[in-house]
């Protein structure tokens, strides 16, 4: 394909400046996307054109604390064989070795507007689905690079595209320094706004990608879930995406701005900063910058803001946003969260004796009766450990909760439908002890078993788990609508029978699965995710 000409770079230093994905000599062979911004290179896989570390923002360490900005143009075509840098953070855990192969880490530099395409064809005139992953984490850490996330099969077995993202995180995407002048502004929710830059990136490529601009999907897991449920109330994303799905990622509230700015003038005051002198934060060094944010834990940089700027309102409180009333949502979480969130940290919950469970319970049941929840427990589920009631407890109480008050918000919105779901299968991996844990779906939904080992293992069951979920995901990127042959009948959900699908391998629909479980904790304060 012979590329457009756009404006030449002057010197091949200003083309280097341009970073990861722009300026590696290119390979003599393999597919060219003319982005708007210039042609890249990539390789096949499997059938997929695949393109990684395509550039759709300038370094931000240019825009540090400020909205982000898109790259220069090239002329020359460029390789996209590896994935880009990811935004500083620091390391994380592998969830007591559940992530193991799906690790993929890239290096940290504020030099991380990067993404990555799969698609079966490029400018070949077909209007695919697209299918835009943001990657969890929180707010604070991963990228688009995990294995979980390759997109070579979900792309090739729905006739997708697939894209994945990197953006600015912590302290980088939502330090709150408003209040130290107009540059900074945005500074709560510059993450957000990498985002929104890279879904106008995929708005204005889709044909390019051999994809619909009118059918962009976004969907994400934990952190994900909850940018996904940030989108949905963002006026500048509005348009930009045509259906969502959030996976054990309700996001009902966003910081407040007075807390977020306390937070952030304690980070200015640990470098020595003042009003006078804070332009000197565009330039202190990424770990110094580190060094003063992390004593403030996890109040500081820990996610959007409303600002009354990127965000008006919060996301789901107390209805539905309105910018994406006609927007279809798919919904839902997995039956044990808390064994892989809690799991890793404290291992003594996987052999809890009754007499331990009240105290291990009552840090997660603030005013509640702890002692009332276990018993009722135990009498809906007689069979059930002290370490199985711990982990329901602490995932009925908080995400079920929760995703089923945004269900409940979105439904009664009286919009484009909601569809909830559950995944009910346990992982055999460690003999079991993991049940249904956080992350457990991605896997199944990228159709990547062979990627999994570490998190499901590998067999029959695992590939039958993955094919009732990916279908579901692509029917629901095709139409709004998650039905297909391989799951039973699945109606949109509403506030008055709450109808969800189970997934296991007989897949099932549900009304209110474990309702009578979620009403328990009906007195908790609601928090972010749940």
């Amino acid at each position: 394909m012979e590329p457009t000409r756009r404006t030449v770079l002057a010197t091949g230093a200003a083309l280097a400046a341009l970073g990861a994905g722009v300026g590696r000599s290119h390979a003599a062979e393999g597919p060219v996307l003319e982005t708007a911004h210039g042609p890249v290179r990539g390789a096949v896989e499997a059938g997929v054109h695949v393109f990684k570390g395509v550039r759709y923002g300038a370094d931000t360490a240019t825009t540090r604390f400020q909205p982000p900005r898109p790259p220069e143009a090239w002329d020359s075509v460029v390789d996209a064989l590896a994935f880009g840098d990811q935004a500083p953070q620091f390391a994380g855990g592998d969830a007591g070795g559940l992530f193991t192969s799906w690790a993929n880490r890239m290096p940290d530099s504020e030099d991380c507007l990067f993404l990555n395409v799969w698609t079966p064809g490029v400018a070949d005139g077909k209007k695919r689905p697209i299918m835009v992953w943001l990657h969890g984490g929180g707010f604070a850490a991963g990228s688009g690079t995990s294995h979980a996330y390759d997109g070579v099969r979900l792309a090739k077995r729905g006739d997708v595209v697939v894209v994945t993202i990197n953006h600015r995180l912590n302290y980088f995407g939502h330090l709150y320094l408003a209040e130290f002048g107009e540059r900074f502004a945005d500074s709560g929710n510059v993450g957000m706004l990498d985002i929104v830059l890279a879904l106008q990136w995929v708005r204005n490529n889709a044909e390019a990608m051999g994809g619909d601009p009118g059918r962009v999907m976004i969907f994400g897991e934990s952190g994900g879930g909850a940018k996904v449920s940030t989108l949905m109330a963002m006026d500048q994303a509005r348009g930009l995406f045509h259906r969502a799905a959030v996976q054990s990622g309700a996001w009902l509230t966003v910081n407040e701005p007075e807390a977020a700015a306390t937070a952030a003038a304690g980070v200015v005051g640990r470098l020595g900063l003042t009003p006078a002198t804070i332009n000197r934060i565009l330039t202190v060094p990424v770990a110094e910058l580190q060094a003063a944010a992390r004593p403030g834990g996890l109040g500081v940089g820990s996610g959007p803001v409303r600002d009354g700027r990127a965000l008006k309102r919060h996301p789901f409180t107390p209805d539905a946003p309105p910018q994406s009333l006609n927007v279809p949502l798919l919904i839902g979480l997995n039956r044990t969260e808390s064994t892989l969130l809690v799991g890793p940290r404290d291992p003594s919950t996987f052999d809890l004796t009754w007499e331990a469970l009240p105290g291990k319970l009552a840090p997660f049941l603030p005013g509640l009766d702890v002692g009332s929840v276990i018993a009722s427990y135990r009498q809906m589920h007689p069979q059930e450990t002290a370490s199985d009631i711990f982990f329901a407890v602490t995932t009925d109480s908080r995400f079920l909760r929760g995703h089923i008050v945004q269900a409940d918000r979105k439904a009664a919105q009286g919009g484009a439908p909601v569809y909830v779901y559950m995944l009910d299968w346990d992982t055999p991996v460690d003999g079991g002890k993991w049940r249904s844990p956080h992350a457990l779906e991605i896997g199944f939904v990228f159709d990547n078993v062979a990627k999994s080992e570490s998190m499901s293992g590998i067999g029959p069951e695992q590939q039958r788990i993955a094919d009732l979920m990916s279908e579901s995901w692509l029917a629901f990127a095709k139409a709004g609508d998650p039905n297909n042959p391989l799951v039973p009948a699945w109606p949109a959900y509403g506030p008055a029978d709450r109808q969800a699908m189970i997934f296991d391998l007989e897949p099932k629909v549900v009304s209110d699965p474990r309702g009578a479980e979620r009403r328990l904790f009906d007195a908790l304060p609601l928090g972010q995710t749940g």
